[in-house]
């Protein structure tokens, strides 16, 4: 049990990496269509050359009709469709009761001539000859007027449901409520009884159309025909000869092969052992984050040392695989609209543009798995989220991220119209509603701000805009150093400027060594009397005390910038320059008059040196180098080329001998440069000039 628990204890980080790699394949193993894929591009094979190898039928399957087919087909039965008509009874029995209550009233009504007259006519004449008539108009029915019969020929024909059946009448054998009101007045116009006039007016009241459009059946019955059509016509049989190399594909073989790769799919789906496929997906999936792992291991062993930034690049490379997924599940969002590029730009904003790009890589490469066209998505993909690494080599001002953005929309229209005249041989073939897409995806890549911000609070990191906010000299911090040291201030200003310029030469983070600088000696501010640049009275208040007191004083300043630091949430990145700047070195000053004053006593040395850590990057050693140089120049009694150089090289060696850079990747031909480049920056800070000679 203890050998486990130490095993676990000792290799916790390993195992807490490996766990975040196969967790990552698995989830995205896990989320990829099982489907087997047909192994041709066919995205733009239409009118070209078949470039593959002869291809046979590896099974038999139909020939799917083309979309136009279709539309014409379903069109034609469209065209000759039936519409149905309905018979409500409840019409006539209405009708011929409304007869019978106003034959049997006394109200008076008014018929064609505007003259009242007493329904009570009506009794006298025979009220079965109205019905008679009703039944005969009924019978033969009254259709109503709607748009699907209007502007028909009489001769079209429909269907008219009575109760369960339905017969086919055309419309001429139907009446209109104008043509019924026609009939009833040419049967009553040759009835010469008094009370004809009064019927008349009567049976007019109770025309009303009984055979109704029945638009539930008819798109039923619509629709089921045109599901009826066959999708198919003939068919080729395995083994049978689909395409050779070389042979035209026109559009009835780009019919045939479309029709086989969506069969190859089809019967994938069905396929219950999905296993092969999906030991062909974690395959590639493993080998693409192996690659990157390798990538890590061999030129970043410092990211792949931390658990948070492996975690950080790790879970930005999964979520813009996930992003993929998004069409699939959403179809009116096209993969085209979705910011693929905000990767990239994103882990620029922490790391350099090598590690940006290979995780875009990695990203586009599993992405293209099972996105269509992938040839396309790569090629797009890769040009554009190259250009966005060179477009934010430095994300230091508001304006940085819409010139990336608009330089990422051209570099999309400019592969995108290069491969569509590849493909389309003719530039009115191109859809340049897909450019929109892409404009789209381009506005999108401006959320990479908040996005970069979400990532700083959630994982702890730096980016450039950070720094350049923390650099302003009007910050809380630096404008409380300002005040109470001012010394101090002016100190850390010149220490900034030259460790900025030296880590640029050098290779760094400038603006990083920068902020580190200013920030340094804020521990300084508490107690400023007690640092030589900030005594102006000619006091020292180093007078009053004993050398280890003194020390300690000045070691405390280190103590005390930490606590600021975390008091006023500067980040651990900046704080570190804090923790690194004297190392683990010794108040030299006040050391060497202990051991004069008290040659006799061994002296403690833990009081007299800083607590460390030593430097453990370029950024922190040079900030160590230039600090120590700046401060000890201002003791300089004369300035010229030979002292300045006799002092960069007594302090620098003297740092290197206490092994304070052993941690660091920085070289001898480094700290070579380092000198020069110090040396070059405090002559011309003082004013020196190169003798000439005589």
């Amino acid at each position: 049990m203890n050998r486990l628990t130490s095993f676990f204890r000792d290799r916790h980080s390993h195992i807490y990496k490996g766990f975040v790699f196969a967790a990552s394949v698995a989830l995205i193993v896990f989320l990829l269509p099982k489907e087997g894929k047909f192994k041709y591009d066919l995205s733009n094979i239409r009118n070209k050359p078949w470039h593959y190898d002869d291809l046979i039928a590896p099974f038999d399957f139909a020939i799917k009709k083309s979309p136009a087919e279709l539309d014409a087909e379903k069109s034609e039965v469209a065209k000759k469709f039936k519409p149905y008509f309905k018979v409500e009874p409840e019409v006539v029995k209405r009708m011929k009761a409304k007869l019978v209550h106003e034959s049997g009233t006394h109200t008076p009504i008014k018929n064609d001539k505007s003259k009242s007259l007493p329904l009570l006519l009506i009794s006298q004449v025979n009220c079965e000859y109205g019905l008679n008539l009703l039944d005969t108009i009924y019978r033969r029915g009254i259709v109503e007027l709607n748009p699907v019969i209007e502007g028909k020929p009489d001769d079209f024909t429909i269907l008219v449901k009575d109760g369960s059946q339905a017969r086919e009448k055309e419309i001429r054998q139907l009446f209109t409520v104008r043509s019924a009101d026609e009939y009833l007045r040419q049967t009553l116009s040759k009835n010469t009884s008094e009370g004809a006039p009064i019927l008349l007016s009567v049976l007019e009241n109770c025309i009303e159309h009984n055979v109704v459009y029945d638009e539930v059946t008819s798109t039923k019955e619509l629709d089921q025909m045109k599901e009826n059509i066959s999708l198919t016509r003939g068919g080729k049989y395995r083994d049978q000869s689909i395409v050779s190399r070389g042979d035209m594909v026109d559009d009835e073989k780009y019919l045939i092969l479309k029709s086989l790769q969506e069969e190859f799919e089809l019967k994938s789906k069905e396929n219950t052992s999905f296993i092969f496929v999906a030991i062909g997906q974690l395959t590639l999936v493993c080998l693409c984050f192996l690659i990157f792992f390798l990538f890590l291991k061999l030129f970043r062993p410092e990211i792949l040392a931390s658990d948070t930034q492996v975690t950080f690049l790790i879970i930005m490379i999964d979520l813009f695989i996930f992003m993929s997924y998004i069409p699939s599940e959403f179809t009116k969002i096209p993969l085209e609209v979705l910011p693929f590029c905000v990767l990239p730009l994103v882990v620029r904003s922490f790391y350099d543009t090598r590690l940006a790009l290979f995780a875009h890589l990695v990203a586009v490469l599993i992405t293209a798995q099972h996105v269509p066209d992938r040839f396309e998505f790569v090629f797009l993909q890769l040009i554009a989220g190259i250009v966005a690494i060179f477009s934010m080599v430095n994300l230091r001002n508001r304006s940085q991220i819409f010139i990336s953005s608009g330089v990422i929309f051209l570099s999309y229209a400019a592969a995108y119209f290069g491969l569509s005249m590849l493909h389309e041989n003719s530039i009115t073939a191109i859809d340049w509603g897909v450019l929109t897409w892409y404009g789209g995806s381009a506005l999108l890549v401006l959320f990479t701000y908040p996005f970069i911000f979400a990532c700083e609070k959630i994982f702890g990191f730096v980016s450039d805009v950070t720094l350049l906010e923390l650099a302003d000299t009007n910050s809380p911090l630096l404008r409380e150093l300002a005040t109470k040291a001012p010394g101090t201030f002016q100190h850390s200003l010149q220490v900034a400027n030259l460790a900025e310029e030296t880590v640029r030469q050098i290779g760094g983070n400038a603006l990083l060594v920068r902020t580190g600088a200013l920030y340094h000696d804020i521990g300084k501010g508490d107690m400023p009397m007690f640092f030589t640049e900030n005594q102006l009275t000619g006091v020292n208040p180093h007078d009053e005390l004993s050398y280890d007191e003194s020390a300690s004083i000045i070691i405390s300043h280190v103590i005390r910038g930490v606590e600021k630091a975390k008091k006023y949430k500067i980040p651990d990145i900046v704080t570190d320059f804090i923790r690194t700047h004297h190392g683990t070195t010794t108040t030299g000053y006040f050391f060497t008059l202990y051991k004069k004053s008290l040659p006799e006593e061994f002296p403690d040395e833990s009081k007299f040196r800083y607590p460390g850590p030593t430097p453990y990057s370029k950024e922190t050693a040079v900030l160590m180098m230039a600090d120590a140089v700046e401060a000890a120049s201002r003791s300089l009694l004369k300035y010229d080329e030979d002292t300045i150089q006799n002092l960069i090289d007594k302090i620098i060696d003297h740092q290197i001998a206490e092994k304070q850079f052993v941690n660091t990747p920085i070289t001898f031909r480094d700290i070579s440069r380092v000198k020069k480049i110090l040396k070059k920056k405090l002559m011309s800070i003082y004013h020196v000039r190169v003798a000439y000679p005589s």
